[in-house]
């Protein structure tokens, strides 16, 4: 007698009056995680200014000369060493360690670690606020939710923490509802038949009020958001079908070699006995890359990759691959020697500096499919978040149409990433998977 399959049992509904509670507070997170983020970077933006303007002008250096890039590099290696070594918590564990989305922190740890993250975004350091400010900002709402709501579920109050940021950093709720239903889809189901998970949008209801207030308020501030000037797209060819099908996992094979690298970088640094030690020599690795790459390959990347897309003929493909390559290097040795910061940003630089090397070494493919799928296949690699990466690529895109050419290289490229390490260690330094 064959099985008879059941139809299956919808998820419970969950009545208003169970989510209404929780809009207020959600409210209140989402500002205030975007208030935070505009504090740290509006506060890093000008420490940048007085050590790659004020100081070198009165001097009279180049801001961008060698001697200059070596120098900030190397002092900021030290001062954040110097925080790591003496802030309650260290500055927040490892950041070779952390994910953007990670259990609360201890709030203690919160003021050493948003230290150590202005110091490297003023520095010049290649990494992103994305990571550290998620971790403050999940920190903080998790101790404070706990403590207004006695009983109340932890994990509540961290999801709005993380949505609350990621929704600041993107400036729009969806980037927060992707990774979310990710993470969501990885939870583990409930052991107890009798118990079934709620809907995804009962779920989901809270953390996208904390998201969409932290966009707004984003915006509200002028908080920078990605968005490039790339030249119009008027829709998909069959060249441009195929151009996708291949720079996207060109640049997810670019971004494993990158991840397999890691852990040797980590280490090399780990075995240096001091923190102060292994930031200062981070530090003047970073000059050097810096002074190799050029300032384009400095800072998080953001504001750079405006500058590259706004001219995409104006660097010749060499220049062009040798800034991914620096930059990709420089992450490797940011994040392997201890500074605070995320990776996202800046292998968002990488996959656009090789999608315009790609155009200029055929100009027949398009800057805006060369550049998106180039984000798309590289942030895949680093990442290991589909939602994330595809999300990302389409945000930085001239126009909707070039979607369906996005889902369609993200196939190949997954089949690159998918099951091979990430850009994430455990406590031991092995990379996980």
């Amino acid at each position: 007698m064959s099985d008879v399959v059941k139809p299956a049992v919808p998820p419970p509904a969950t009545p208003a009056r169970a989510l209404l509670p929780l809009v207020l507070p959600a409210l209140v997170i989402g500002l205030g995680s975007s208030l935070l983020l505009a504090a740290v970077s509006e506060a890093a933006e000008l420490f940048k200014d007085v050590l790659w303007e004020t100081l070198p002008d009165a001097i009279g250096i180049g801001r961008w000369s060698v001697g200059w890039i070596m120098a900030v590099l190397t002092a900021t290696g030290i001062a954040v060493g110097l925080v790591v070594w003496k802030a309650p918590g260290h500055a927040g564990p490892d950041p070779a360690t952390t994910g953007l989305v990670d259990a609360p922190l201890s709030p203690r740890v919160v003021p050493g670690l948003l230290l150590a993250t202005g110091l490297a975004l003023a520095g010049g350091v290649s990494l992103g606020p994305e990571n550290p400010i998620t971790a403050a900002n999940i920190a903080l709402a998790y101790w404070l939710g706990r403590r207004l709501v006695p009983g109340s579920s932890g994990q509540v109050w961290a999801a709005l923490g993380a949505a609350g940021t990621v929704g600041a950093l993107f400036g729009t709720p969806v980037a927060a509802a992707l990774i979310l239903t990710e993470s969501l889809a990885a939870a583990p189901r409930p052991q107890n038949p009798a118990e079934r998970t709620p809907s995804l949008w009962d779920q989901l209801f809270a953390p996208l009020v904390a998201a969409g207030a932290g966009g707004v308020t984003s915006k509200l501030l002028g908080v920078p958001s990605f968005g490039l000037s790339l030249p119009a797209f008027d829709g998909p060819r069959w060249p441009d079908l195929l151009a996708a099908l291949l720079v996207a996992p060109v640049a997810a094979v670019l971004g494993l070699a990158a991840v397999y690298a890691f852990p040797y970088v980590h280490r090399a640094f780990r075995m240096l006995p001091h923190p102060v030690l292994a930031l200062t020599l981070g530090g003047v690795v970073l000059g050097l890359l810096g002074a190799l790459g050029g300032h384009l390959t400095l800072f998080k990347g953001l504001d750079e990759i405006g500058e590259l897309a706004a001219d995409p003929k104006g660097h010749s493909a060499g220049a062009l691959v040798m800034m991914t390559v620096v930059k990709l290097a420089a992450v490797l040795v940011a994040c392997g020697s201890g500074f605070r910061g995320g990776r996202i940003f800046p292998s968002v630089f990488a996959g656009a500096a090789f999608g315009l090397a790609v155009h200029a070494l055929v100009p027949a493919v398009e800057p805006s499919v060369a550049v998106t799928c180039g984000v798309l296949g590289l942030l895949l690699a680093v990442t290991r978040q589909g939602w994330l990466s595809l999300f990302t690529a389409a945000v930085i895109a001239p126009g909707i149409g070039l979607l369906p050419l996005l889902c369609l290289a993200l196939l190949p490229a997954w089949l690159l990433v998918t099951g091979r390490p990430q850009m994430q260690l455990d406590e031991s330094g092995a990379a996980l998977r």
